[in-house]
Protein backbone atom coordinates (compact mmCIF):
# COMPACT_ATOMS: atom_id res chain seq x y z
CA UNK A 1 0.00 0.00 0.00
CA UNK A 2 1.41 3.35 -1.08
CA UNK A 3 0.85 5.78 1.81
CA UNK A 4 2.12 8.72 -0.26
CA UNK A 5 -0.83 8.34 -2.63
CA UNK A 6 -3.29 9.25 0.16
CA UNK A 7 -4.82 12.73 0.11
CA UNK A 8 -5.94 15.17 2.77
CA UNK A 9 -9.47 13.94 2.20
CA UNK A 10 -8.29 10.47 3.19
CA UNK A 11 -6.85 11.97 6.36
CA UNK A 12 -10.25 13.43 7.24
CA UNK A 13 -11.85 10.05 6.52
CA UNK A 14 -9.41 8.26 8.83
CA UNK A 15 -9.94 10.80 11.63
CA UNK A 16 -13.74 10.60 11.36
CA UNK A 17 -13.61 6.79 11.40
CA UNK A 18 -11.54 6.84 14.60
CA UNK A 19 -14.06 9.17 16.29
CA UNK A 20 -16.90 6.95 15.08
CA UNK A 21 -15.21 3.88 16.57
CA UNK A 22 -14.74 5.61 19.95
CA UNK A 23 -18.34 6.85 19.98
CA UNK A 24 -19.62 3.31 19.45
CA UNK A 25 -18.44 2.36 22.98
CA UNK A 26 -20.20 5.30 24.66
CA UNK A 27 -23.79 5.27 25.88
CA UNK A 28 -26.30 5.78 23.13
CA UNK A 29 -28.99 7.13 25.51
CA UNK A 30 -28.82 9.63 28.36
CA UNK A 31 -30.21 9.39 31.86
CA UNK A 32 -32.53 12.22 33.05
CA UNK A 33 -33.00 10.88 36.59
CA UNK A 34 -31.02 11.86 39.66
CA UNK A 35 -27.33 11.11 39.94
CA UNK A 36 -27.93 8.31 42.42
CA UNK A 37 -30.31 6.53 40.05
CA UNK A 38 -28.14 7.15 36.96
CA UNK A 39 -25.10 5.75 38.72
CA UNK A 40 -26.96 2.52 39.43
CA UNK A 41 -28.22 2.16 35.85
CA UNK A 42 -26.01 0.46 33.29
CA UNK A 43 -26.42 2.47 30.06
CA UNK A 44 -25.74 0.20 27.07
CA UNK A 45 -23.44 1.18 24.24
CA UNK A 46 -24.11 0.79 20.55
CA UNK A 47 -22.61 -2.71 20.24
CA UNK A 48 -25.17 -4.04 22.71
CA UNK A 49 -27.90 -2.95 20.27
CA UNK A 50 -27.12 -4.99 17.15
CA UNK A 51 -29.04 -2.89 14.59
CA UNK A 52 -27.24 0.22 15.81
CA UNK A 53 -23.75 -1.16 16.35
CA UNK A 54 -23.44 -3.51 13.40
CA UNK A 55 -25.95 -1.76 11.16
CA UNK A 56 -24.70 1.81 11.52
CA UNK A 57 -21.37 2.21 13.32
CA UNK A 58 -19.67 -0.82 11.79
CA UNK A 59 -21.00 0.13 8.35
CA UNK A 60 -19.32 3.54 8.54
CA UNK A 61 -16.02 2.17 9.84
CA UNK A 62 -15.91 -0.51 7.13
CA UNK A 63 -16.75 2.06 4.45
CA UNK A 64 -13.91 4.33 5.57
CA UNK A 65 -11.48 1.40 5.45
CA UNK A 66 -12.54 0.49 1.89
CA UNK A 67 -12.18 4.08 0.66
CA UNK A 68 -8.68 4.51 2.10
CA UNK A 69 -7.63 1.06 0.87
CA UNK A 70 -8.81 1.81 -2.66
CA UNK A 71 -6.68 4.97 -2.76
CA UNK A 72 -3.59 3.24 -1.43
CA UNK A 73 -3.59 0.24 -3.78
CA UNK A 74 -1.58 0.54 -7.02
CA UNK A 75 -4.50 -0.92 -9.01
CA UNK A 76 -8.23 -0.70 -8.37
CA UNK A 77 -9.90 -3.83 -7.03
CA UNK A 78 -13.55 -4.59 -7.73
CA UNK A 79 -16.28 -6.30 -5.74
CA UNK A 80 -19.31 -7.48 -7.73
CA UNK A 81 -18.29 -5.18 -10.58
CA UNK A 82 -17.91 -2.12 -8.32
CA UNK A 83 -14.66 -0.51 -7.22
CA UNK A 84 -13.74 -0.63 -3.53
CA UNK A 85 -14.00 3.15 -3.28
CA UNK A 86 -17.56 3.10 -4.64
CA UNK A 87 -18.62 0.38 -2.19
CA UNK A 88 -16.99 2.26 0.69
CA UNK A 89 -18.71 5.52 -0.25
CA UNK A 90 -22.09 3.77 -0.27
CA UNK A 91 -21.37 2.30 3.18
CA UNK A 92 -20.49 5.70 4.68
CA UNK A 93 -23.62 7.36 3.28
CA UNK A 94 -25.79 4.52 4.59
CA UNK A 95 -24.13 4.81 8.02
CA UNK A 96 -24.80 8.56 8.23
CA UNK A 97 -28.43 8.10 7.12
CA UNK A 98 -29.23 5.33 9.63
CA UNK A 99 -27.56 7.20 12.49
CA UNK A 100 -29.62 10.27 11.60
CA UNK A 101 -32.78 8.15 11.83
CA UNK A 102 -31.66 6.72 15.19
CA UNK A 103 -31.09 10.25 16.47
CA UNK A 104 -34.56 11.43 15.43
CA UNK A 105 -36.25 8.35 16.90
CA UNK A 106 -34.37 8.53 20.21
CA UNK A 107 -36.07 10.52 22.96
CA UNK A 108 -32.89 10.84 25.06
CA UNK A 109 -29.91 10.64 22.71
CA UNK A 110 -26.69 9.92 24.56
CA UNK A 111 -23.19 11.19 23.95
CA UNK A 112 -22.34 8.09 21.94
CA UNK A 113 -25.20 8.60 19.50
CA UNK A 114 -24.59 12.35 19.14
CA UNK A 115 -20.84 12.01 18.64
CA UNK A 116 -21.35 9.08 16.27
CA UNK A 117 -23.81 11.06 14.16
CA UNK A 118 -21.39 13.99 13.83
CA UNK A 119 -18.51 11.66 12.90
CA UNK A 120 -20.67 9.80 10.35
CA UNK A 121 -21.78 13.05 8.68
CA UNK A 122 -18.17 14.30 8.47
CA UNK A 123 -17.07 10.89 7.16
CA UNK A 124 -19.68 10.80 4.39
CA UNK A 125 -19.02 14.44 3.47
CA UNK A 126 -15.25 13.85 3.19
CA UNK A 127 -15.76 10.78 0.99
CA UNK A 128 -18.11 12.62 -1.38
CA UNK A 129 -16.22 15.95 -1.47
CA UNK A 130 -12.72 14.45 -1.49
CA UNK A 131 -12.43 14.07 -5.28
CA UNK A 132 -14.12 17.46 -5.89
CA UNK A 133 -12.50 19.96 -3.47
CA UNK A 134 -8.92 20.95 -4.46
CA UNK A 135 -7.86 21.37 -0.82
CA UNK A 136 -8.85 17.77 -0.08
CA UNK A 137 -7.18 16.41 -3.23
CA UNK A 138 -3.71 17.57 -2.10
CA UNK A 139 -1.26 14.90 -0.99
CA UNK A 140 -1.44 13.94 2.68
CA UNK A 141 2.29 13.14 2.96
CA UNK A 142 4.67 15.46 1.13
CA UNK A 143 6.94 13.84 -1.42
CA UNK A 144 10.64 13.65 -0.42
CA UNK A 145 13.09 15.74 -2.34
CA UNK A 146 14.83 13.63 -4.98
CA UNK A 147 18.58 13.15 -4.82
CA UNK A 148 20.57 15.11 -7.37
CA UNK A 149 21.48 12.79 -10.26
CA UNK A 150 25.21 12.06 -10.54
CA UNK A 151 26.95 13.29 -13.70
CA UNK A 152 27.60 10.70 -16.35
CA UNK A 153 30.65 8.61 -15.47
CA UNK A 154 30.79 9.67 -11.79
CA UNK A 155 32.08 6.87 -9.55
CA UNK A 156 32.77 6.73 -5.81
CA UNK A 157 36.17 8.17 -5.11
CA UNK A 158 37.70 11.63 -5.12
CA UNK A 159 34.92 14.21 -4.92
CA UNK A 160 34.22 16.06 -8.11
CA UNK A 161 36.34 13.82 -10.35
CA UNK A 162 34.16 11.82 -12.78
CA UNK A 163 35.39 8.29 -13.40
CA UNK A 164 38.30 8.55 -10.93
CA UNK A 165 38.28 5.92 -8.11
CA UNK A 166 40.06 7.87 -5.39
CA UNK A 167 42.53 10.03 -7.29
CA UNK A 168 43.26 12.09 -10.37
CA UNK A 169 43.79 10.68 -13.83
CA UNK A 170 42.01 8.14 -15.97
CA UNK A 171 40.65 4.87 -14.58
CA UNK A 172 43.35 2.23 -14.45
CA UNK A 173 46.20 4.69 -15.08
CA UNK A 174 49.18 4.71 -12.74
CA UNK A 175 49.02 7.77 -10.52
CA UNK A 176 51.99 10.08 -10.05
CA UNK A 177 52.75 11.60 -6.62
CA UNK A 178 52.05 15.27 -6.28
CA UNK A 179 54.95 17.32 -7.64
CA UNK A 180 56.72 14.39 -9.29
CA UNK A 181 57.98 14.74 -12.84
CA UNK A 182 57.15 12.18 -15.51
CA UNK A 183 59.74 9.40 -15.63
CA UNK A 184 62.34 9.80 -18.37
CA UNK A 185 63.71 6.74 -20.16
CA UNK A 186 67.26 5.69 -19.31
CA UNK A 187 70.05 5.87 -21.82
CA UNK A 188 69.90 2.97 -24.22
CA UNK A 189 66.30 2.20 -23.39
CA UNK A 190 64.33 1.74 -26.62
CA UNK A 191 62.03 4.59 -27.38
CA UNK A 192 58.41 3.77 -28.17
CA UNK A 193 57.62 4.40 -31.78
CA UNK A 194 54.99 7.08 -32.33
CA UNK A 195 51.80 5.68 -33.69
CA UNK A 196 50.51 7.02 -36.94
CA UNK A 197 47.64 9.42 -36.56
CA UNK A 198 44.29 8.15 -37.71
CA UNK A 199 43.34 9.57 -41.11
CA UNK A 200 40.79 12.31 -41.07
CA UNK A 201 37.33 11.10 -42.10
CA UNK A 202 36.39 11.83 -45.65
CA UNK A 203 33.34 13.98 -46.34
CA UNK A 204 31.38 10.90 -47.45
CA UNK A 205 32.19 9.13 -44.17
CA UNK A 206 31.25 12.19 -42.15
CA UNK A 207 27.90 12.35 -43.87
CA UNK A 208 27.26 8.65 -43.16
CA UNK A 209 27.51 9.15 -39.42
CA UNK A 210 24.12 9.89 -37.77
CA UNK A 211 23.74 13.34 -36.38
CA UNK A 212 22.90 13.63 -32.69
CA UNK A 213 19.92 15.85 -31.84
CA UNK A 214 20.62 19.07 -30.03
CA UNK A 215 20.39 18.75 -26.26
CA UNK A 216 17.81 21.49 -25.74
CA UNK A 217 15.95 19.65 -22.93
CA UNK A 218 17.29 19.13 -19.41
CA UNK A 219 15.83 16.11 -17.55
CA UNK A 220 14.20 16.92 -14.24
CA UNK A 221 12.30 15.20 -11.45
CA UNK A 222 8.59 15.87 -10.99
CA UNK A 223 5.56 14.67 -9.01
CA UNK A 224 1.90 14.73 -10.05
CA UNK A 225 -0.81 16.25 -7.78
CA UNK A 226 -3.29 13.43 -8.53
CA UNK A 227 -3.07 10.02 -10.18
CA UNK A 228 -2.62 10.40 -13.94
CA UNK A 229 -2.25 7.82 -16.75
CA UNK A 230 0.97 7.28 -18.67
CA UNK A 231 0.46 6.42 -22.33
CA UNK A 232 2.78 4.52 -24.67
CA UNK A 233 5.16 6.49 -26.86
CA UNK A 234 3.65 5.02 -30.03
CA UNK A 235 0.41 6.94 -29.39
CA UNK A 236 -1.82 4.00 -28.42
CA UNK A 237 -4.86 5.08 -26.33
CA UNK A 238 -4.36 2.37 -23.68
CA UNK A 239 -2.36 3.55 -20.62
CA UNK A 240 0.74 1.52 -19.76
CA UNK A 241 1.03 2.78 -16.17
CA UNK A 242 -0.44 5.22 -13.69
CA UNK A 243 1.62 7.94 -12.01
CA UNK A 244 0.74 8.17 -8.32
CA UNK A 245 0.95 11.42 -6.32
CA UNK A 246 3.71 11.57 -3.72
CA UNK A 247 6.20 9.71 -5.96
CA UNK A 248 8.97 11.34 -7.99
CA UNK A 249 9.38 10.52 -11.69
CA UNK A 250 12.06 11.55 -14.19
CA UNK A 251 11.09 13.63 -17.22
CA UNK A 252 13.49 12.70 -20.02
CA UNK A 253 12.00 14.46 -23.06
CA UNK A 254 9.50 17.11 -24.12
CA UNK A 255 6.82 15.70 -26.42
CA UNK A 256 4.68 18.62 -27.56
CA UNK A 257 2.61 19.80 -24.56
CA UNK A 258 3.35 16.51 -22.75
CA UNK A 259 6.41 14.92 -21.18
CA UNK A 260 8.12 11.60 -21.75
CA UNK A 261 8.43 10.24 -18.20
CA UNK A 262 10.31 7.25 -16.83
CA UNK A 263 8.94 5.20 -13.92
CA UNK A 264 10.93 3.49 -11.16
CA UNK A 265 10.84 0.15 -12.99
CA UNK A 266 12.31 1.66 -16.16
CA UNK A 267 9.12 1.99 -18.23
CA UNK A 268 8.78 5.09 -20.40
CA UNK A 269 5.62 6.74 -21.60
CA UNK A 270 3.98 10.06 -22.43
CA UNK A 271 2.30 12.12 -19.69
CA UNK A 272 -0.26 14.14 -21.62
CA UNK A 273 -1.66 16.17 -18.68
CA UNK A 274 1.16 18.17 -17.09
CA UNK A 275 -0.94 20.77 -15.28
CA UNK A 276 -0.05 21.32 -11.63
CA UNK A 277 3.04 19.07 -11.57
CA UNK A 278 5.67 19.75 -8.92
CA UNK A 279 9.22 20.05 -10.21
CA UNK A 280 12.01 18.68 -8.06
Amino acid sequence: MNIRSLTRGDGVVIGAAVVLFIASFLGYVSCDASDAICDSVDIPNSWEISPLGWGSFFLGIAGAALVVLSHGLPQQRKVAGLELGQVGAAFTIASAWTLLMWFFESENAGIGLILGLIAALVLAGAVVAGPLVPALKASLVGAPRPQAPQPYGMQPGHPGQPGVPGGYGYPGAQQQPYGAQPQQPYAGQPQPEPQAAAPAPQPAQAQAQPQQPAADFTPFWFAVPVARPLYAEDGSPTPIAELAPGTWYLAVEQRGPGLVAQTQDGRRGVLQDTTGIQRG
